[in-house]
C-alpha cells in the first residue's frame, strides 16, 4: 500500500510539473507538414530587410537560420521572430538527415497567377517556408529546389537580452524589437518613460512598436508580451539621453 502511494504521488509531482513547463514554455504543438525553398544567395545576403523589419540579420544575431513564411503562416507580421524546428521527409533523392531550427524573419508572397503546385509555392492556403539558401542546404540538396518538410514550433534560444532600437523622432517613437527569446513572437509592447506611467504601444509594422508620445530626455523601460502570455519588463533600459538610432538591451524570457 505505502509503495502504491509513493508511486501515486511520484505521478501527480510528475504532472504538476509537466503543467509548469507548458505554462513555462508554452504548447508549441506537435509536427505538421508543409514545403521549403530558398532564396538569397550562398551568403544569404539577399535575406537581409524583410518584412518584419529586422534589417542587418547579422548585425541582429539572426544568422542565416531564416526563414520566410507563406500567407498561412505569416499572420500580417505577429509571426515575426518564432522559430520552427524543421526537417526533410518523403523524398530521399534530395533529403538530408539533418534538422534545423529557423527565427521567422520575412514574408512570402503568394503568386497568384502561378498555380500552388508550380511556382505559387506561397500562395493561401499553402504553408510554406522559403528558407535562407544556407538553411535550405542543411536538411536538402540545392538542386531540389523545393522539398517537402515536416516543422513543429520550438522555443526559441538566444544570446544576451532583448533588443529594443529606438527609431523616428519626437512624438513619434518607432521601437524595432529583436533578439526575443522563448515564444519569440511579440503581441504586445508597453512603454513607461520616469516621468509617465505604462503605456502601450501599438504595432506599427513587423516588430516595430510606435508610440506617440513625447519621451526624450526620459529613462525609458519596456514590457514585452509574447503569444504564449508571458511577459517580461525591463526597468530602465534606455538613460535618459538615449539617442534615435541606438539600441539597448533588456531583460530576457
Amino acid at each position: 500500500m505505502a509503495s502504491t502511494a509513493t508511486l501515486s504521488s511520484l505521478s501527480l509531482l510528475l504532472f504538476l510539473f509537466s503543467l509548469c513547463l507548458q505554462g513555462t514554455y508554452g504548447d508549441y504543438g506537435g509536427w505538421e507538414s508543409a514545403h521549403a525553398t530558398f532564396y538569397g544567395g550562398g551568403d544569404a545576403s539577399g535575406t537581409m530587410g524583410g518584412a518584419c523589419g529586422y534589417g542587418n540579420l547579422y548585425g541582429q544575431g539572426y544568422g542565416t537560420n531564416t526563414a520566410a513564411l507563406s500567407t498561412a503562416l505569416f499572420n500580417n507580421g505577429l509571426s515575426c521572430g518564432s522559430c520552427y524546428e524543421m526537417k526533410c521527409n518523403d523524398d530521399p533523392k534530395w533529403c538530408l538527415p539533418a534538422s534545423i531550427t529557423v527565427t521567422a524573419t520575412n514574408f512570402c508572397p503568394p503568386n497568384l497567377a502561378l498555380s500552388n503546385t508550380n511556382g505559387g509555392w506561397c500562395n493561401p492556403p499553402l504553408q510554406h517556408f522559403d528558407l535562407a539558401e544556407p538553411a535550405f542546404l542543411q536538411i536538402a540538396q540545392y538542386r531540389a529546389g523545393i522539398v517537402p518538410v515536416s516543422f513543429r514550433r520550438v522555443p526559441c534560444v538566444k544570446k544576451g537580452g532583448i533588443r529594443f532600437t529606438i527609431n523616428g523622432h519626437s512624438y513619434f517613437n518607432l521601437v524595432l524589437v529583436t533578439n526575443v527569446a522563448g515564444a519569440g513572437d511579440v503581441r504586445a509592447v508597453s512603454i513607461k518613460g520616469s516621468n509617465t506611467g505604462w503605456q502601450p504601444m501599438s504595432r506599427n509594422w513587423g516588430q516595430n512598436w510606435q508610440s506617440n508620445s513625447y519621451l526624450n530626455g526620459q529613462t525609458l523601460s519596456f514590457q514585452v508580451t509574447t503569444s504564449d502570455g508571458q511577459t517580461v519588463t525591463s526597468l530602465n533600459v534606455a538613460p535618459s539621453g538615449w539617442q534615435f538610432g541606438q539600441t539597448y538591451e533588456g531583460n530576457q524570457f
